[in-house]
């Protein structure tokens, strides 16, 4: 060992007993009087809606020479590392969380280009939206326990297991064989790729001040402004000259290797933690079944199991009714709705009232901040996936566009977000205010909305697609980038990965929602405008016409049957569009509820940091 790791040790062992000595109620902080009135009360530890001050007289739990030991094991750990590793491990870091959110951002587009094709090779377009929508639900039910899992066990832990899901979805989407098969497959992507994307976001955190924090965020999603034109060209290659099993397929092999670097540079500065003192690892005096109880105890592993079956059996009849022998009159649908539901109380009650160590803070919910930036990201995801999943479709039989220029008017979202929010991210940084942007957004995001309505006309000039695609771009990256600011400002680090986990469970039920209302939207209003557009002679083609993207596309522009057919997508997406945009005008009071917090003022992180 060299002198600078002793040294460094010496220190820290130096300022814990410091801070023993110096421990007095008097002057204590807001977090370890909170931790205090927990512990006194049987709770875990809580850190609190709003950070410790920096205590630069050594004294105090909140050191920054030193973990805090008042929040969970992979909080404690995540500081450790922070504090370890140096500068050029922290650049290493964000280069390796870019290239894995291009690589992410590649496949995530390659998918959506290909989904309409995929299911219509099954003679399933018209449930294009089930196996994203199905994908969703599961999804959700993962964010709480993730959060958990990074915090008890680890972020590297966290990470790994989420790839190893988004690997497995990959593979069974190359050599899925049927309709269910895909939606499965979806299962595991969705919770592998949110998954992922989760622990990334989580990381980024970690490593970044509140100030920086929005820069850096933009800056890590950045690589949608390559792969938004470039991911449906490679789709068009895919589907025309290879096989869109291999569009799956290729990133099954690519994935794993971009995301071992990140989890390898964690692993190796928590053991670097360890060597030099920042991570001290005590005998726990317990036996083998005490520690299986601890830290089952500790994960709150009846929780996470009562909600993640709850919240899964609640969401899953939304998607899967149209199957069902009597629709949502069959016995199963309903029972699910019943279980679903009841499990979803049962684990309200749970946490409130009976879990040692919760797996939500329950003070969260009691935060204005929090509450209205869930509810504005719910209402968002809803209001957009009612209408954007056809989109693709609509600009095909439409403007008569191929797959990647269709895909490339519907990825506008990303180029502009991607070039928006890293200007956006220096502006919040300057003023340490981010509610300003929200006066901006909301207004111009259902002034897009509205037009698009005026729009949806058959053989309507692309070119209006594309202004009104630009302005949503510009509303609803704002919405992403102030909601995930807002609630990370409200709390502590210690809530750092169940904020964002509880941003992502409402959002992601919120666009599960959508998908599902576009998706009976659209089965109960398209079938009807192709009865009464169709042409005689195009009837025996009916069934085809309806569920085969493909076959829609195959008459000419201008010809009785191709405009029937625009007429039928005119008439849904109408409809569509209008319930999209009735949502979003809530938006206004759920803005009103975030408070504007000076991000310049507020400390999180600890450690050598962004």
């Amino acid at each position: 060992m060299g002198v600078r790791p002793l040294v460094r040790r010496a220190r820290t062992v130096f300022l814990r007993l410091l801070s023993g000595d110096n421990d007095s109620v008097d002057g204590e902080t807001i977090e370890q009087r909170i931790v205090r009135e927990n512990r006194s009360a049987g709770k875990g530890s809580w850190d609190g809606s709003v950070d410790a001050p920096r205590n630069h007289s050594g004294s105090g739990s909140w050191n920054e020479q030193q973990p805090d030991e008042n929040v969970q094991h992979g909080v404690q750990d995540v500081q450790a590392v922070t504090m370890t590793w140096s500068r050029g491990t922290l650049i290493a870091i964000f280069i390796n969380i870019w290239f894995l959110y291009f690589v992410n951002a590649f496949q995530a587009t390659i998918s959506v280009s290909l989904n309409p094709y995929v299911t219509s090779s099954f003679k399933a377009h018209s449930l294009s939206a089930v196996p994203t929508a199905i994908g969703d639900a599961f999804a959700a039910s993962t964010y709480l326990p993730m959060a958990k899992m990074m915090d008890v066990w680890g972020r590297a832990e966290g990470f790994l297991l989420m790839i190893i899901f988004l690997t497995v979805g990959l593979v069974l989407m190359a050599v899925c064989d049927s309709f269910e098969i895909y939606c499965a497959a979806n299962a595991f992507y969705y919770i592998g790729f949110y998954g992922s994307e989760y622990a990334i976001d989580v990381i980024t955190a970690d490593a970044s001040s509140l100030r920086n924090r929005a820069f850096a965020y933009a800056f890590t999603s950045s690589p949608y402004i390559i792969t938004a034109f470039a991911g449906p060209k490679v789709a068009d290659i895919f589907y025309y000259d290879i096989s869109w099993r291999w569009g799956f397929g290729a990133w099954a092999i690519i994935t794993p290797i971009f995301a071992a670097p990140l989890y390898i540079m964690l692993k190796y500065n928590l053991h670097k933690a360890q060597k030099e003192g920042y991570r001290v690892r005590r005998p726990s005096g317990r036996t083998f079944l005490e520690s299986i109880w601890h830290w089952t105890v500790q994960f709150d592993l009846f929780g996470v199991l009562v909600f993640t079956a709850g919240l899964i059996l609640f969401e899953l009849p939304f998607d899967i009714a149209d199957y069902a022998p009597e629709g949502w009159a069959t016995g199963y649908i309903i029972a699910m709705l019943v279980v679903g539901f009841s499990m979803l109380f049962f684990f309200a009650t749970w946490e409130r009232w009976l879990a040692p160590v919760p797996l939500l803070e329950w003070r969260l919910l009691t935060d204005r901040t929090v509450v209205g930036a869930v509810l504005l990201d719910a209402t968002y995801q809803l209001s957009n996936y009612c209408w954007s999943y056809y989109l693709t479709s609509w600009l095909q039989v439409n403007n008569d566009l191929t797959i990647s220029t269709a895909n490339m008017v519907n990825n506008i979202f990303d180029v502009i977000s991607g070039v928006l929010l890293l200007s956006l991210g220096w502006a919040i940084r300057a003023t340490g205010r981010y509610k300003w942007c929200l006066y901006i957004a909301i207004p111009l995001y259902i002034l897009a909305q509205g037009l698009l309505i005026h729009f949806r006309h058959p053989n309507m000039s692309v070119g209006y697609q594309v202004m009104c695609q630009i302005f949503l771009a510009i509303g609803g990256s704002i919405f992403i980038l102030v909601e995930q600011l807002s609630i990370l400002a409200a709390v502590g680090h210690q809530h750092v990965a169940t904020s964002l986990a509880l941003l992502n469970v409402v959002g992601t039920i919120g666009d599960s929602t959508g998908l599902t209302i576009s998706t009976v939207i659209w089965q109960n209003t398209y079938m009807k405008a192709l009865l009464r557009y169709l042409p005689e002679s195009a009837m025996s083609n009916l069934n085809n016409i309806y569920e085969d993207l493909k076959t829609q596309t195959s008459y000419p522009i201008g010809s009785p049957v191709r405009l029937a057919i625009q007429k039928a997508y005119a008439y849904s997406e109408l409809r569509l569009l209008a319930v999209g945009c009735g949502i979003m005008v809530l938006a206004i009071p759920w803005t009103i509820l975030i408070k504007d917090i000076n991000l310049k003022k507020k400390v999180q992180v600890r450690g050598t940091v962004f």
